[in-house]
């Protein structure tokens, strides 16, 4: 069954279409949620959410705004980025182990398994380094536009422009 019909399914509740949507998404959705919580239990329950959510607002998704997959991924970047906002969640990770922050420190220059979680390595592997490190921030470490700011030590409206940019530029590496 091709993507588009097993979508349209999905949208009318059909469960064996959102078993196979699930099949297909659910490994990249884990790596991106991951990247962001940075704890496994937590995945399981933001990936649990987002499928819910997505379930019920199945009638939400276009086809003409954008790819299923991206508008999957972004909900799931959304959700565990708002987890980690949540105060039970900051209230868990004020004791965090040092197994967590030596995974920070092995993986906080590389964007090598974060881009490969969604398969996009290649791509953001030609953007400019102005971009990488702005996509690392705001898409990969789940930092608002004004905490990117504050990293990066930029004008938030250059970090605006330089994300929509850089980001235009990505789509169109991926789309062509």
């Amino acid at each position: 069954m091709n993507l588009e019909s097993l979508v349209e399914k999905f949208k009318q509740k059909d469960e064996k279409a959102f078993e196979s949507l699930y099949n297909m998404y659910s490994h990249s959705m884990h790596g991106v949620i991951y990247n962001i919580v940075r704890d496994h239990n937590i995945v399981q329950e933001v990936m649990q959410d987002v499928f819910i959510k997505v379930w019920h607002k199945s009638d939400s998704y276009n086809s003409e705004k954008g790819r299923f997959f991206t508008w999957l991924l972004n909900i799931a970047r959304n959700a565990a980025i708002d987890k980690t906002r949540s105060k039970n969640f900051k209230k868990t990770k004020q004791n965090l182990n040092s197994d967590f922050f030596v995974d920070i420190l092995e993986t906080s220059n590389s964007l090598d398994n974060k881009t490969d979680a969604i398969g996009i390595k290649k791509f953001v592997d030609k953007l400019a380094k102005k971009c990488v490190e702005v996509i690392e921030l705001l898409y990969f470490k789940g930092y608002t536009q004004t905490e990117a700011s504050e990293a990066l030590k930029m004008p938030i409206g250059t970090i605006k422009t330089r994300n929509r940019n850089c980001i235009k530029e990505l789509r169109n590496m991926v789309l062509n």
